[in-house]
């Protein structure tokens, strides 16, 4: 089997398998939180999925955006989205930063995937990095209902939250606002 069909096929598996989890948690859950149990059923069974996410950092309003956004995912859809990479301190930001600089070559190369901690969203932290591209997917047609928005395009894992609404989607992170052309308006004529 190649590849990439047996890691659908595991993909699959770890969806089913974590839907599943989270039917059974809900009777516990019920007991610990009556009018949130499924959310709590899917959060419990998230964590069993992706135990090395980190949640802390997130601001209030993101926190509850994304695990709106992920319960939504699971119990409607049957899509999985796990956190890569949420807040961050300014450190962390900063040696990231440098590496890619060093990778790269340059500081302007390396803002076209990294920014500085100044300016990254992720220090902020109202930015998630998401796996599995199908969880990443499910957020960019969704996303927006939790005001979880997609905002580079070389960038398919990063999203921010926005509640003012969709930023302008960039080529990438270093690119001006003013650099990208409006979305074309249908002709009315």
């Amino acid at each position: 089997m190649a590849g990439s069909a047996l890691a659908r096929r595991r993909d699959r598996g770890y969806r089913v398998i974590t839907r599943v989890l989270a039917v059974v948690l809900v009777p516990a859950a019920l007991a610990v939180a009556p009018g949130r149990a499924r959310r709590v059923a899917c959060q419990w069974a998230l964590a069993a999925r992706f135990p090395r996410e980190n949640l802390s950092g997130l601001t209030p309003a993101t926190l509850v955006a994304f695990t709106s956004a992920r319960t939504r995912a699971l119990w409607h859809d049957g899509e999985l989205i796990g956190l890569t990479s949420g807040h961050r301190d300014a450190d962390t930001q900063r040696r990231l930063f440098a590496d890619e600089v060093g990778r790269t070559g340059s500081v302007a190369a390396a803002r076209r995937r990294v920014l500085p901690p100044e300016e990254s969203q992720h220090v902020a932290g109202t930015a998630l990095d998401v796996r599995p591209v199908e969880g990443a997917r499910w957020l960019a047609l969704h996303g927006a209902a939790h005001h979880l928005y997609r905002v580079y395009d070389n960038e398919w894992w990063h999203f921010e939250y926005r509640p003012a609404g969709p930023p302008p989607r960039l080529p990438h992170p270093d690119a001006a606002p003013s650099t990208v052309m409006p979305w074309p308006t249908p002709d009315r004529s």
